[in-house]
């Protein structure tokens, strides 16, 4: 994590050692000129002694704005540098920094404004010798200069560009990788959410519908009233058992395989259960093949849940629960009931079961289709892909 306090302690001894550099740039270009002067007759004169570094440090304080107006504080400095050699470093600074947006315009008036500024300034500062200078070396010097300057200040630009550029894709990377922490938690929510739901609804509501069958039947026998109530008792102790087994797979390592799921070969169990929970079910099953793990999975899940919505919401009904299906096409789940002969209570409905069960199919690239019919009853149907391969034989149970 960065400090922020420490970043306006750094911005400002970055712009004191810029500053500094630009002035000890500009000192032995000063004292040259002194130098030169002194041997003229008269000696230097006030100009060069205190008000050439006067307009210096005016130059070095301007700088401080020069990331605000970048272009306006360049032209300034390099047209202040016309009437001080001891400006020199502030003018050549300003010019590196206007580079650094990568401007061609702007680098190129900039670095003319030096130029020019430069060769004002030989008129400006007569010493002995000056004269005899060539004019294109009085060009060529100032303008070398400028181009080192504008390189160097092209170059931090890119680099600036590029740290951006990297820190940019850093935090969209961070924000992209927080996303899909997010996204997998909640994914993960969603499958403990359906597997705790599959584990216990089903039992739940047998064990409910027993439970509404010793309440609402007064004509039930001694035997008959022992047999509804071992088979409440075996269904909650199946559903603790049930409900121990996903917590375990919870809980157990990442690297650990999972128990095998329950496929289409648990179907007829499944029903026999149902019946022994007083439920009238019927199973047409002409598979004659396995299907793959996740296939098969998914519809004992999708009759697991049919059967349950059935249990809750039409007790006595009788239920009609058909599978087909061959291997390169697909398998078809039909589950249909009629309406209930006795109307109890509306149980509560909370849609998370076919909620889930939709999810779950999506997933499987099938499609779930289920309403009311006409007579009062209801019916779901559901088809899964069933892509070809190797196939085992189907053993079926009535």
């Amino acid at each position: 994590m960065v400090n922020t306090d420490v970043m306006p302690r750094l911005g400002v001894w970055q712009q004191a050692w810029r500053l500094t550099v630009a002035a000890v740039v500009s000192l032995p270009i000063w004292l040259t000129t002194l130098a030169l002067a002194r041997k003229q007759p008269g000696g230097p004169d006030a100009w060069i002694l205190v008000a050439d570094p006067l307009i210096a440090l005016g130059c070095l304080t301007l700088l401080l704005w020069r990331r605000r107006w970048p272009l306006t504080v360049a032209l300034t400095v390099a047209v202040a540098s016309t009437a001080s050699a001891c400006a020199t470093g502030a003018a050549l600074l300003a010019l590196c920094s206007v580079s650094t947006r990568r401007r061609p315009v702007e680098i190129g008036a900039v670095a003319l404004a030096y130029v020019i500024a430069s060769q004002v300034a030989v008129g400006m500062f007569p010493v002995q010798g000056s004269a005899d200078v060539q004019w294109w070396v009085q060009v060529v010097v100032p303008a070398l200069t400028a181009g080192i300057a504008a390189a160097a200040g092209m170059a931090v630009g890119a680099r600036r560009v590029e740290v951006r550029s990297l820190r940019e894709r850093a935090e969209s990377a961070e924000r992209e990788q927080s996303a899909r922490a997010a996204q997998a938690r909640a994914l993960e929510r969603n499958r403990i959410a359906r597997e705790m739901h599959d584990v216990l609804a089903h039992r739940i509501s047998l064990v409910a519908m027993q439970a509404g069958v010793l309440d609402h039947r007064q004509d039930l026998s001694a035997d008959e009233n022992r047999v509804l109530v071992r088979g409440i008792a075996e269904g909650s102790h199946q559903a603790l058992e049930e409900l121990r087994e996903v917590l375990g797979v919870l809980r157990a390592d990442p690297g650990r395989p999972e128990p095998p799921q329950p496929s289409l070969d648990r179907i007829p169990d499944l029903v026999a259960d149902a019946r022994a929970s007083g439920l009238d079910v019927r199973l047409t099953d002409t598979v004659t093949a396995t299907p793959p793990g996740g296939v098969g999975r998914t519809c004992y899940r999708i009759v697991q849940e049919a059967l349950t919505n059935a249990a809750k919401h039409a007790p006595g009904a009788v239920v009609q629960v058909t599978l087909d299906g061959t291997a390169g096409g697909t398998l078809d789940i039909g589950v249909r009931n009629g309406p209930a002969p006795l109307r109890t209570a509306r149980p509560p409905a909370s849609g998370f079961g076919l909620l889930g069960l939709g999810e779950r199919i999506t997933l499987a690239g099938g499609e779930l289709d289920h309403r009311s019919t006409p007579e009062g009853g209801y019916v779901l149907t559901a088809r899964l892909p069933w892509p070809d391969g190797p196939t085992h034989s189907h053993e079926k149970s009535a």
